[in-house]
């Protein structure tokens, strides 16, 4: 897996200014719903999209940006944010009720993507959600992009399908597709 530190770092301060607050509300209404009481955003960045997760969760992140961390770590106190691989997971196996990722498959190459998605579901106790750039057939978007297909990728794994469609533009007015499982 290539790590462009300066990239990330930049896209870390930007992506403050991209604070979404509809797609961090579903997120949050989401897991609640499920009856889920811990959550875990791989790829989390700054935090953002676990802001509004209440106290009374167990609130994680991963990330490999330490910039990023910090400014998660100083906007979202209550939560256990962690420098960590996609790769490598530092929880136990379906210790987490929500695992969730929001536009990080988009980055991964296929390698590092494929082995992700087997940790996705080797921490996940409940509920695993993809909201990603999509394509039917993958295909570059740019030099660090790829549209993906999280439906296919876990045809393989002991999961039901909930949901696999477009956000709403109201959430994500990039219109990701949205991919809820649920673990068997």
């Amino acid at each position: 897996m290539n790590y462009n530190k300066e990239f990330w770092d930049k896209y870390a301060e930007e992506n403050e200014e991209k604070y979404n607050e509809e797609f961090a509300k579903f997120t949050k209404d989401l897991a609640t719903s499920l009856r889920c009481t811990s959550v875990l955003e791989i790829g989390c960045g700054t935090g953002i999209d676990l802001r509004m997760f209440p106290e009374s969760f167990q609130i994680h992140g991963v990330d490999l940006n330490d910039h990023a961390l910090d400014i998660a770590k100083e906007k979202l106190p209550i939560a256990d944010f962690k420098k960590a691989s996609i790769t490598e997971l530092p929880f136990e196996d379906s210790s987490i009720d929500f695992v969730f990722t929001h536009g990080l498959m988009n980055y991964l190459d296929d390698a590092t993507l494929e082995k992700g998605i087997s940790e996705i579901h080797r921490v996940a106790g409940k509920y695993i959600m993809n909201c990603e750039k999509f394509e039917e057939t993958e295909k570059q978007i740019d030099e660090n992009q790829k549209f993906r297909n999280m439906q296919s990728r876990w045809q393989n794994y002991n999961v039901r399908f909930v949901s696999n469609v477009d956000m709403h533009e109201d959430i994500e007015p990039g219109k990701p597709r949205f991919t809820l499982l649920k673990k068997l």
